[in-house]
């Protein structure tokens, strides 16, 4: 069993990885441990830049004849429903202005089912750690087939095996993780329209996350206190608190009484791996980077890491020599990195500004919605750096406008403003 590339994990992101590694002609076998695909809550909220990827690979007709539906604004509101903050995504630059709802497996399926003939996957073998050339560089896996312990050789080896990664730990890679005070309970809605737009109500109880899924479903997301969900849980009387909490929500009721005990308990983290590459091993996704769900970017930054790899592999000639794959493995964390860390701070300060729920956080997050709502240019940075569209950081001096220590001269401009010598 050899291979130019192997993919640890076969989520969206080691399909994704394996996609565009195959595309470039390179033999890639695919790893994962479980013996099926998993049914999980994640990665349905598709932002444009992403759809700009899956368009590119050819794969984004067939994501949209599953029922994915098309969102073109995001909006924060109160527990009534009335708006505090609304994205839209009409005015982005290019072609791509939608978000994409689409269910995860669907997603996972569509990339399974496209993959290049020089892709195989492998269900059931569970990778436990890699494999050293004689220089100590990684030179491939070592997994368990058919109860058996082997040696899998190969000159790249790309670790997409999620947030607890044995692969990330066997490279010698540190991470920073850090667990946020909540956790969020999700709930598969049946039988439920909503509108077409992805919804966070800010509520007393923290964030209330609703969007549309295929089939006249929709994804429901609730903030949690730590134990909230711990022993035995009246489910009914939760749900009437829930509905008493986010009155915007009552109409979903019904619906989601019956759901009830299909929910799945979610404990959220941020996570930062200290490096993106090793020579001969790449992390991708989870292995190497994780977001507060509610600014929707984990599964986007997963497809980004895909794409950005395989065309640093493809500037090398895309040849599986060991010097030119850790040539574009550097190329590789110098190209990602900054972005991955502009994302995870976008999420966190996103999160913060609808999760907290007393004291000074609370405070100064609704000051600061307040303030960005107001000003069209911040509404069209932020919209710019969630889409993936028109990255550009918010500045210091930005940070001064959403507090509102400084007046904006140029809210209602669409180019960035220049400092001047009192705010430098």
């Amino acid at each position: 069993m050899t291979a130019d590339v192997v993919v640890a994990g076969a989520g969206a992101g080691g399909l994704a990885c394996a996609y565009a590694l195959g595309a470039l002609g390179l033999r890639v076998l695919v790893l994962d441990r479980q013996r099926a695909p998993a049914s999980i809550a994640k990665g349905e909220i598709l932002q444009p830049e992403t759809v700009r990827i899956l368009d590119s690979w050819g794969t984004l007709d067939a994501l949209r004849s599953t029922g994915a539906r098309p969102v073109g604004r995001l909006a924060i509101r109160d527990a009534y429903g009335e708006p505090l903050l609304c994205l839209d995504y009409a005015s982005l630059p290019g072609a791509y202005r939608q978000i994409l709802c689409a269910d995860y497996g669907d997603l996972r399926a569509v990339l399974a089912d496209r993959l290049p003939a020089t892709v195989e996957v492998r269900w059931g073998v569970r990778v436990t750690g890699v494999r050293r050339d004689s220089d100590g560089r990684v030179g491939g896996v070592r997994a368990v087939v058919d109860g058996a312990e082997r040696e899998i050789p190969a000159p790249l080896v790309v670790a997409a095996d999620g947030m607890s990664s044995p692969l990330r730990r066997a490279a010698g890679i540190g991470v920073e993780r850090r667990e946020y005070p909540h956790g969020l309970v999700a709930f598969d809605v049946a039988g439920a329209e909503v509108a077409d737009e992805v919804s966070a109500y800010r509520t007393g109880r923290g964030l209330c996350l609703v969007y549309p899924l295929p089939g006249g479903r929709c994804r429901l997301y609730v903030q949690v206190a730590p134990g909230e969900f711990r022993g035995r849980v009246d489910l009914d009387a939760w749900c009437g608190r829930l509905l008493a909490d986010v009155p915007a929500i009552s109409r979903l009721g019904p619906a989601v009484r019956v759901s009830l005990h299909r929910r799945q308990l979610l404990a959220v983290y941020r996570l930062r791996s200290a490096r993106l590459a090793v020579p001969g091993l790449a992390l991708a996704g989870e292995a190497a980077h994780a977001v507060h769900p509610m600014a929707a970017q984990g599964v986007n930054s997963s497809l980004g890491d895909a794409e950005t790899l395989a065309a640093c592999l493809a500037a090398e000639g895309g040849a599986p020599e060991p010097a030119a794959v850790d040539r574009a493995l550097r190329a590789f964390e110098a190209a990602r990195r900054p972005r991955l860390d502009h994302v995870a701070t976008v999420s966190h300060n996103a999160s913060r500004m609808i999760t907290a729920v007393s004291g000074l956080p609370k405070l100064l997050g609704a000051r600061m919605m307040r303030r960005t709502a107001a000003n069209p240019r911040l509404l069209g940075l932020t919209a710019g750096n969630l889409s993936g569209t028109d990255v550009r950081p918010l500045s210091a001096v930005d940070r001064l406008y959403q507090l509102g220590l400084l007046a904006d001269r140029h809210a209602h401009t669409t180019s960035p403003p220049v400092p001047s010598e009192s705010e430098r």
